[in-house]
């Protein structure tokens, strides 16, 4: 992957609760996963989540919140984002978590390009 700026990520203020609210060890991640189904259709899916010692640090690009959170991207995902993204929380009750805010176009080349 070519080198391009760093990534200017903001936290509303729910992301910013949610994260206080669930502290962590290590760093959260923007994980990218690609799945082909029988028919031939590309699935992509995206989450933001804690690492896990499965994960090759390797494979993603650092990134910083302002608030100091250490975050790192998937590099597949990285070459599709924009320079500057937000996190959010999306989901009812138990089913809340920490995800990416962006516009649909934004969604559109992170998933479909």
């Amino acid at each position: 992957m070519t080198q391009r700026a760093p990534f200017d990520v903001h936290a509303d203020a729910d992301a910013q609760a949610w994260l206080a609210a669930h502290p962590t060890e290590r760093p959260r991640l923007v994980a990218y996963d690609v799945h082909w189904c029988c028919g031939g259709a590309k699935m992509c899916h995206v989450s933001v989540r804690e690492m896990t010692r499965k994960d090759d640090p390797e494979k993603y690009v650092r990134a910083v919140s302002p608030d100091g959170t250490p975050l790192l991207i998937d590099r597949r995902a990285a070459a599709r984002l924009p320079a500057r993204f937000g996190l959010t929380v999306r989901g009812i009750g138990r089913w809340k978590h920490l995800d990416l805010a962006l516009e649909a176009d934004q969604w559109g080349d992170l998933l479909y390009t």
